[in-house]
């Protein structure tokens, strides 16, 4: 059975998501602090016969900025590729450029996917509505 990618997973439960944050980053949560947490946030899942083995949080404001919380991926589904098409469903449906830190580590893996090192983290940006158009790079500020 393929794994199946939901984006805006509404079956995502509190639960499902602590179960796999405790495989892959062991530590003490709060319950009803992370439901507060998912439900403020764009949430994609990579499942296995019903069974989560994966997900990214978008967080954003829908304009200037959105980043990535975390993106978790079950031990035993590591370098299958889940991890890859989870950052490509995340780009897609991201609202904005993308901006993040990247656990020491695994640096490559986010460059392989076309993001960049920043001064702070990660970046890979997207055009907001409204933008003007690439000009000879000078552009005009108005003052409030």
């Amino acid at each position: 059975m393929p794994i199946t990618y939901i984006a805006d997973d509404e079956h995502l439960s509190t639960d499902d998501f602590l179960a796999l944050a405790q495989t892959v980053w062991p530590g003490s949560y709060d319950r009803l602090r992370t439901a507060r947490a998912l439900q403020n946030t764009l949430n994609i899942t990579a499942r296995f016969e019903g069974q989560l083995v994966g997900c990214v949080r978008i967080l954003s404001d829908g304009y200037l900025f959105s980043t990535l919380p975390e993106i978790l991926v079950h031990p035993d589904f590591q370098g299958g590729g889940v991890g890859r098409e989870l950052m490509k469903l995340a780009w897609e449906h991201a609202p904005t450029s993308l901006f993040f830190g990247a656990q020491p580590g695994n640096e490559l893996f986010f460059e392989k996917l076309g993001f960049q090192r920043g001064l702070e983290g990660y970046f890979r940006r997207k055009p907001r509505p409204g933008d003007l158009p690439e000009s000879d790079g000078e552009v005009p500020f108005h003052a409030w």
